[in-house]
């Protein structure tokens, strides 16, 4: 227990302990019957008062942990933390005309000490390629760097431009990481089904300290292998909502993952689609894998 849950323990006693002394050396004089009454009575003050600071103080005994919430925090946090991989695919925007523009990307992801790394390199037909690292901290804390078309060096991606469109996509910048799992505020709602899978229904709100462009994020994540299958982002401002579904779930090197996501705005004609053609999921990844700018995200092994 810290200083901040010790300290109204220690004034709660203090004062319980001046209600009884005083009690024991008051005078009843002609009243002896109601000093002792009195004496009582404050006794029971000095009591309830007590009780109520030992509530504020631990308000675990009122309200228990969920036992459910830890276990799907920790179960996603933990599949987020095994990754090291190399894949490669595509990501495509569908007109709401049935247009297709698609790019290849290559990407590669490893969880070191210090969080999270992944870097991706998208080309389209012609020879500009867009790169793309991102690290996030144990802490859940988001930075980007970029290497847009035409730019020779990588920069730190402002804030603002985190809910830009990925290549026109429906994809952020800050959609290609799960970083809502790590945010402070998460709370297990009703469990529902989604399709024929029985999912528990997490909701995740950013703390002060963590960086965002949504307001808060609903996952779906099915009971049995604790890996989202619907994800609904609401962006901060606007109230807008993105809808993330994740098909061809599989298991792959011991690590669940998604074959496709399926990225949605609310209002927009049309959808964007990511699917993972091929890759490994043990790639043996080193930081000198993550340096921007180098050949492709392959790297060297």
């Amino acid at each position: 227990m810290g200083p901040m849950r010790i300290l109204p323990v220690n004034i709660a006693m203090t004062f319980l302990r001046r209600v009884v002394m005083r009690s024991r050396s008051r005078k009843f004089g002609r009243y002896p019957k109601a000093g002792w009454a009195n004496s009582a009575f404050g006794t029971m003050q000095a009591s309830v008062a007590l009780l109520v600071l030992f509530s504020l103080v631990h308000p675990l005994r009122a309200f228990a942990a969920n036992p459910d919430l830890e276990n799907v925090l920790a179960g996603s946090r933990q599949q987020i933390k095994n990754l090291d991989y190399r894949v490669t695919g595509r990501i495509t925007r569908v007109e709401g005309d049935g247009k297709r523009t698609s790019y290849k990307f290559v990407a590669k992801a490893h969880w070191f000490p210090d969080g999270l790394r992944l870097l991706s390199v998208f080309s389209g037909p012609g020879s500009e390629k867009t790169s793309l690292l991102l690290h996030m901290s144990v802490n859940g804390h988001l930075t980007i760097e970029a290497m847009l078309p035409g730019e020779r060096v990588a920069s730190a991606l402002p804030f603002e431009h985190w809910n830009d469109p990925l290549l026109g996509t429906d994809f952020s910048y800050e959609d290609m990481v799960e970083n809502w799992f790590f945010w402070k505020n998460q709370e297990l709602l009703a469990p529902e089904k989604y399709g024929a899978r029985d999912c528990f229904v997490l909701e995740s709100t950013p703390g002060a300290q963590d960086r965002s462009m949504y307001t808060s994020v609903k996952s779906w994540i099915d009971r049995g292998i604790l890996f989202p299958v619907h994800v609904v982002k609401t962006l901060r401002g606007t109230g807008q909502q993105k809808e993330f579904v994740y098909y061809g779930l599989r298991q792959v090197d011991g690590a669940w993952s998604a074959s496709q996501v399926e990225a949605k705005l609310q209002g927009k004609p049309g959808s964007s689609m990511m699917v993972i053609e091929a890759g490994s999921g043990r790639a043996n990844l080193s930081l000198k894998d993550f340096t921007i700018g180098q050949s492709g995200a392959q790297g060297k092994k």
